[in-house]
């Protein structure tokens, strides 16, 4: 029932509305990928209290804020969108966010916080935060044209006194301005596009089988001039958006790297990672071994473990 919903919703009703099995085959499975972002979202947020494990915005990690930020986009989108009746635009919006913006993105960089941090820390906190305020606002958003969805989901968010009973009685989420940081947007839109090459680069390695997965790579990248001064202080970011482990900025290009077609003066170059693999995260890291009660994971997991294990004894 919910396929058929989204059919009608993603056509614009002002045209002809086309239907044939191939649009059903691709709606079914653009509803697939929304339902297993949902499912994700929800998933992580299974140990999280709104009332006691919410971090303010201004205390979050720049990519927690910013994916905040583009949520109060989204919603601006597809809140005027309903109101001038034009559901293929709430479709294709709340689509492209969950697909692009949070499953090909946001998403899989959280994998590491959400996976090795310690259950209660703040980085962890502040990841859940983020996902239960979107996933509250994007079903209250997507209950007019997939309800079934959305009722099922409603009735498994963490418990909070102040949502309304029924999914079907809730307002949409309201708008919140401090959240929306156009800076900050462009910065991120800046980063992606340098990720995007990466990527890209990262993908040969694989076809080649220098590498099987990111975290298996080692990345050199030299830069020009003005995206030097940008990434000044966000190398670290980079390397942990683009999940690799370990990014190495050098002044000249290295013999084997690849030019960017998009991105002037930009050059890559992908090794495999000379480093052991920790077991727990699966990052390449020289700390690997240097502790002897846990010899097969890394430094930072092994700090992550000794805080744990007093609470089993």
């Amino acid at each position: 029932a919910d396929i058929l919903r989204l059919w009608v919703s993603s056509e614009d009703y002002r045209d002809d509305i086309k239907v044939w099995g191939e649009i059903l085959k691709r709606l079914a499975e653009a509803y697939r990928k929304i339902r297993n972002t949902v499912r994700y979202m929800l998933g992580n947020i299974s140990d999280f209290s709104p009332a006691k494990d919410m971090v303010a915005v201004a205390d979050m990690p720049e990519i927690d804020q910013w994916a905040i930020s583009r949520f109060e986009l989204v919603k601006r989108r597809v809140m005027k969108a309903y109101e001038s009746f034009e559901f293929h635009t709430v479709f294709h919006t709340l689509y492209h966010f969950c697909t692009v913006t949070m499953s090909a993105f946001y998403l899989d960089i959280l994998k590491d916080r959400l996976y090795t941090e310690l259950d209660s820390s703040p980085a962890r906190r502040s990841a859940q935060t983020v996902l239960y305020e979107i996933l509250d606002g994007m079903i209250r958003l997507m209950a007019p044209v997939l309800t079934f969805t959305a009722a099922e989901v409603w009735n498994h968010l963490p418990a909070d006194a102040g949502r309304e009973e029924n999914i079907f009685l809730a307002s949409f989420p309201p708008l919140k301005d401090g959240n929306l940081n156009k800076e900050l947007n462009t910065t991120w839109e800046r980063l992606q596009d340098v990720r995007a090459e990466i990527t890209k680069v990262l993908e040969v390695a694989r076809q080649d089988k220098i590498i099987g997965h990111p975290l298996e790579a080692e990345v050199w990248l030299a830069v020009p001039a003005d995206l030097a001064d940008f990434l000044a202080d966000k190398w670290q970011t980079l390397e942990t958006i683009c999940i690799v482990s370990k990014l190495h900025r050098v002044e000249t290009a290295p013999k084997g790297a690849m030019a960017s077609a998009e991105i002037p003066g930009l050059a890559i170059l992908v090794k495999s990672a000379s480093s052991k693999k920790c077991e727990r995260c699966w990052m390449r890291s020289k700390t690997v071994g240097e502790n002897s009660d846990h010899p097969t994971i890394c430094g930072r997991c092994s700090s992550v473990i000794a805080q744990i294990e007093p609470a089993g004894e």
